[in-house]
């Protein structure tokens, strides 16, 4: 039993929160979470502003810049947040204070409950910018209104003078510059690559909108823009761009509902996986919604319908929903004028009425399609058959893998060498490249919360292949086992085994080789693993230098020459390390598994995709397209003497 807490429990331990406290106090409850994401979620809320002021027809750019210091500006170019005064109750007093103090100080304060100030936005709870304010060391805003330049800043949410007039201008919009709290955030360093990814997905979101993105950091300067005319039309042909399709360009539909606009984009390729994104007023929403289960549920009827009609199955056969979206790269986009989020983070869709509008779009639109382009009409269906056939086979191959319990982990892999302590929040496993590799790990690691599985050689490109080959993979199916939470639709993360899965692969070409083939599989078979960032990829040395007593380790060829030019190159002894298996135990520990030295990258939905990418392209008979995506992703793989 457990002890119980002293002493008495009256209202005198009850608090009551006011002002920004609660914020401060359960960050958490607002933007999700303290880690990197939650650091990035400010930015994004600040960037919704401007999206809605687009939305309502007055912003048509929006910039983000990272200063020097680490801190973020977003300017756009809209109506500039009001600056007159107005009336509220502070401290049980009546008191006067600029709109902007409103805006930036007070929780559910905002344009966006229907007070005519915006018909679609993607804020609902005026809660963003304050949030930002609140988990922020300092803020300051300009507004940009009536020929005029007014400015605010803050300290941790609290006003430090009043809004001021401090210039005159031409332009018109807001500018909002702040600094995160180091007190709050497990990191106030930004990742560039994370932004871009969401500010390149607004501009494709709204068509003809302008986002700039600019980094002034030292070392990382970079500078760039987005623009995109036909919207998400363009962002389908993006993310097929390596893949052979089947529609000769994407199909697009659009279609308005009184208040609430509908917006498709889909393309068909040659592959086995499905890439369905859906956004409601531009917020994606990751867990789905009405809107995607219209979706999905349209496309089902539209595809067994045509191939009933057309005599292409039989009377008793049905195409799953499973079978019909293979191999399909979709948008949705919706914009409606009172959309109904769960929490704040908004990552699900609740409007009932969604799902009847979206499905009647797609029916409408596909439907026509079809019609009017027989023959590609009957590949694709013919595609959603073969699927469905090859889904049968893979039941059958998931069923015989179950029954030798590949999925429940009861038996764990012979090779692996598991860690002692049992409780998956403090352990992590390290896949590893080969035998020689692997004993040396296992030798170096700390047995108490780090787990060991080598693997022989280049697993199965999963890129090409179905699911019942891939559970015949010998490395693929000790993975499996030893993650214990299953694949696919069976994929459960609470019976995960490891926090961290850490690829450890060598620093040379056939490391990196391996690492994408491992990336490609959890990006297509475990993708939530990488979505919750459970993926890592280790940082092995490429080269040891040593002169006299002195021992340094160079991570690539640049590294290597600017630490001879540091140590003075007469006398220096380079060691290239072929593989991990050539290094000692301790030099292991020392470089590349212990927690106090080691250099992990989390895994991004990014990098991820980037490798699948990669391989599409590899595998693909698109020589150009090949030659473009190994330079591009060069910082992935490196594949000038690969032979693929």
């Amino acid at each position: 039993m457990e002890e119980k807490v002293q002493g008495s429990y009256t209202a005198e331990n009850i608090q009551v929160l006011e002002g920004l406290d609660p914020v401060r106090k359960r960050p958490g409850m607002y933007i999700g979470s303290t880690d990197e994401r939650g650091l990035h979620h400010l930015i994004v809320e600040v960037v919704d502003n401007a999206v809605d002021e687009a939305l309502a027809g007055y912003c048509d750019k929006c910039e983000v810049e990272i200063a020097k210091d680490g801190s973020v500006s977003i300017t756009d170019n809209g109506r500039g947040i009001p600056v007159d005064m107005k009336k509220i109750v502070k401290n049980g007093k009546q008191v006067e204070v600029s709109a902007v103090e409103v805006v930036m100080t007070h929780l559910h304060a905002g344009g966006k409950f229907g007070g005519g100030g915006y018909n679609v936005s993607g804020g609902l709870h005026g809660v963003g910018v304050t949030v930002v304010n609140a988990l922020s060391e300092w803020l300051d805003v300009e507004v940009y209104r009536d020929g005029k330049i007014y400015r605010q800043s803050f300290n941790r949410g609290v006003p430090m003078r009043d809004l001021a007039v401090v210039g005159k201008t031409d332009k018109r919009g807001t500018r909002v510059s702040f600094m995160p709290d180091s007190e709050i955030f497990e990191t106030v360093d930004f990742n560039y690559d994370t932004i871009k990814t969401r500010l390149r997905e607004v501009a494709y979101l709204n068509k003809g909108f302008t986002v700039v993105l600019k980094d002034n950091r030292e070392g990382q300067e970079r500078n760039e823009t987005f623009h995109f005319e036909n919207g998400i039309l363009d962002f389908v042909e993006y993310l097929n761009r390596s893949k052979q399709t089947i529609f000769p360009q994407a199909l697009y539909i659009e279609k308005q509902f009184t208040d609430n606009e509908i917006e498709i984009a889909m393309q068909y390729n040659d592959g086995y996986n499905e890439n369905i994104f859906a956004y409601a007023n531009n917020i994606n929403t990751e867990e789905g919604g009405t809107h995607l289960e219209g979706f999905k549920n349209a496309i089902t009827k539209v595809l067994n319908d045509y191939a009933h009609a057309n005599n292409m199955m039989k009377a008793d056969e049905k195409l799953s929903g499973e079978d019909v979206r293979e191999g399909l790269i979709a948008i949705i986009s919706v914009k409606l004028k009172n959309p109904q989020f769960e929490g704040q983070t908004k990552t699900k869709l609740g409007n009932s009425e969604m799902r009847g509008i979206v499905a009647k779009a797609l029916t409408d639109g596909l439907g026509t399609y079809l019609e009017e382009n027989p023959a590609i009409a009957k590949e694709l269906v013919l595609k959603t058959i073969t699927a469905q056939r090859a889904r049968d086979a893979a039941r059958n191959a998931r069923e015989l893998t179950r029954r030798k319990g590949v999925f429940e982990g009861s038996a764990l892999p012979g090779k692996l060498a598991d860690c002692s302590d049992k409780n998956p929040e403090n352990t992590e496993i390290y896949i590893v490249e080969g035998d020689s590799a692997g004993g040396t790990a296992k030798q170096g690691r700390d047995r108490r919360f780090q787990a060991i599985l080598p693997l022989r050689g280049k697993i199965l490109n999963v890129q090409k292949a179905r699911l019942n080959r891939i559970l015949e993979n010998a490395e693929i199916k000790a993975m499996i086992t030893a993650f214990g939470c299953g694949i696919g639709d069976e994929f459960d993360e609470s019976k995960l085994r490891y926090d961290k899965i850490i690829c450890m692969t060598d620093a040379d070409v056939d490391g990196s080789h391996i690492r994408i083939l491992l990336l490609t599989f959890f990006y297509n078979f475990m993708r939530p693993l990488i979505e919750k960032g459970h993926v890592y990829s280790a940082m092995p040395p490429l080269y040891k230098i040593s002169k006299a007593k002195r021992v340094e380790y160079a991570y690539s060829d640049v590294e290597l020459a600017k630490k001879l030019d540091e140590m003075g190159r007469k006398g220096c002894d380079v060691q290239r390390y072929k593989g991990l298996g050539e290094m000692s135990k301790d030099q292991l520990w020392e470089t590349t598994m212990s927690p106090e030295h080691r250099t992990l990258i989390q895994i991004t939905m990014e990098d991820a995709f980037e490798a699948d990418e990669i391989f599409s392209t590899l595998m693909g008979d698109q020589p150009e397209l090949r030659r473009q995506f190994i330079e591009e992703n060069a910082k992935l793989i490196d594949t000038k003497d690969l032979d693929v």
